[in-house]
């Protein structure tokens, strides 16, 4: 923090703001209803009773009527660019036939490459895909681009095929849909875009993130899906100050721990790990992660493996010896296999405690035996997960049972993570769900398998202070709202406050205050929270015309 005043060290007087008559989420007084901000830190937590005597005319004061007061969400997984795109780009999750998708195609703006993003042809009766032919009449013969909802996979026109030149590669077989090598080559044709047209997809992805009371988003670039001048403007955003701050990772495969710092110096940009995106396997969706057995609804079939065990293991001995975290993309068993297994590898050349001490972090992690969660608890991995994938595709006769069959059930293990002391951290991998914290909460609590609910206060650290002990962040007191704390919080109108427990033989929501346990929104209720303002170090990211009126 900058001494004294305000950032930069001005000699002007910090702004001081008070806020009363609501509850604030802290670990400092369950009963909280009042929260001091000065400056950029939390200065004073208490009762309605002690900011009466407190308040005085030279803060803002701001009544929070009701509303609750709790630290800002951190997603552990996302996009910028790409969300940006999708933001801006067609809108295919409500397509519901390729007749749908082709019709959206023909309504897309005439100029540039046709951009869209989220179908998913197991939501269709006809899971026929378009034809080459299809999609060029409907396209007007401008280059296409479809990711589909897990973006492991595309819908390419011909031009994009001749752009990217796709003939030949692994991947493509003549038709739209491309997967693997081929699939990388026409995701990166597709982004040659402009600086600033990048600037714009990663501005409006920040403030959508603000305006659902993220604090902060760690961002997954990787060579398979954009440029490191990506990964620099993602970085560069920290240097403003108004908008959530930027968790850089970039996935690139390091074979020495030399290899690895000249990746490192290269870059252009200081960022946390050599991990997020440095893919194993693939989707579920798309049919390439890494399964032990066959895929139910593709008999011979088992996913993709993009990495060996060697080559895994010598990234993770690389970045252990350096001392910074690594880590990948893994969904299937097999692939998760081969991860543990390189794990092991790199603990026999570089120690054990150097892997421990890392802090090296896996993505998504969907199918973990009790035997492999075991062994990431050994290591310390951090598993970053993404709810809503549960919420979307666990369902009954959803993608996952389709795909998996009676696996299904085992998919996402959120409280077996928790009782096998794997450390959790959860996000959207927006944009592939979307930036909604509370729906991500509730997937928490709802997940299709009772077994495997959690509670909602483990939820919502999961969701918030889990994501920057995941990041190894400098100041330990992120993600609390305690005196000397920075002021990083969101403001809620909730309809009601309550205690929940992942129970279903007892009550599951209560009000009693016995339980001396910070009150979260009841979210049995289908409506999320209304975010009305989020802060990032005292600095106001988002406001809701409705906190002041």
């Amino acid at each position: 923090m900058n001494q004294p005043g305000t950032p930069g060290g001005s000699t002007q007087p910090r702004k001081v703001t008070m806020y009363r008559n609501g509850s604030v989420y802290t670990a400092a007084d369950p009963f909280a209803t009042a929260m001091l901000v000065d400056g950029d830190t939390v200065a004073w937590v208490g009762s309605e009773q002690a900011a009466t005597s407190i308040a005085d005319a030279s803060m803002d004061i701001i009544d929070l009527r009701g509303a609750l007061l709790a630290p800002g969400f951190v997603d552990s997984h996302v996009h910028l660019t790409e969300t940006g795109m999708a933001l801006a780009g067609l809108q295919l999750s409500s397509a519901r036939s390729a007749r749908e998708l082709l019709d959206a195609v023909a309504t897309a703006p005439t100029d540039g490459t046709v951009l869209g993003h989220g179908w998913d042809e197991t939501m269709w009766q006809d899971r026929t895909l378009p034809t080459p032919e299809e999609l060029g009449r409907a396209a007007r013969g401008r280059p296409v681009y479809l990711s589909r909802i897990d973006v492991h996979s595309a819908l390419v026109s011909q031009s994009l095929v001749a752009a990217a030149g796709l003939d030949g590669m692994d991947g493509f077989d003549g038709g739209t849909q491309v997967v693997r090598a081929a699939h990388t080559a026409a995701r990166l044709a597709a982004r040659q875009l402009p600086e600033a047209d990048r600037r714009g997809y990663q501005g409006a992805a920040l403030r959508e993130a603000a305006a659902n009371g993220y604090v902060a988003v760690a961002e997954m670039s990787a060579p398979h899906i954009c440029s490191t001048d990506d990964l620099r403007m993602a970085a560069s955003w920290n240097d403003g100050g108004a908008m959530p701050e930027v968790l850089p990772y970039w996935g690139e495969l390091a074979t020495s721990s030399g290899h690895a710092q000249s990746i490192l110096d290269g870059l252009g940009t200081p960022v946390l790990g050599l991990a997020g995106d440095l893919n194993i396997d693939g989707s579920i969706g798309s049919r390439t992660a890494a399964l032990r057995e066959d895929y139910s609804d593709a008999a011979g079939h088992r996913g993709s493996l993009y990495l060996s065990v060697d080559d895994a293991a010598k990234h993770l001995a690389a970045c252990s010896v350096l001392g910074i975290q690594a880590g990948f993309h893994v969904i299937g068993d097999a692939g998760l296999e081969a991860a543990l297994d390189a794990l092991d590898l790199a603990a026999a050349e570089a120690g054990e405690q150097r892997v421990r001490a890392a802090g090296h972090r896996f993505e998504h992690v969907e199918m973990a035996s009790s035997a492999a969660l075991e062994r990431l608890a050994t290591y310390s991995v951090t598993v970053s997960a993404q709810p809503a994938f549960d919420a979307v595709w666990g369902t009954p006769g959803g993608l996952y049972e389709q795909r998996l069959g009676e696996r299904s059930r085992e998919m996402n293990p959120f409280a077996a993570f928790y009782s096998k002391g794997v450390p959790v951290a959860f996000g959207s991998d927006s944009p592939v769900t979307p930036l909604r914290p509370w729906s991500s909460v509730r997937a928490c609590l709802e997940h299709n398998n009772p077994e495997q609910r959690i509670s909602a206060r483990a939820a919502f650290l999961g969701h918030t202070r889990a994501g920057w002990r995941a990041s190894k962040y400098r100041n330990p007191l992120m993600g609390q709202l305690v005196p000397g704390a920075p002021a990083s919080f969101a403001v809620w109108e909730v309809e009601e406050l309550m205690v929940q427990v992942a129970d279903n033989r007892v009550q599951s929501w209560s009000t009693d205050p016995r339980a001396r346990t910070p009150l979260l929104p009841a979210l049995d209720t289908g409506n999320d929270p209304a975010c009305l303002q989020t802060v990032r170090e005292g600095q106001e990211l988002f406001a809701s015309p409705a906190l002041r009126g």
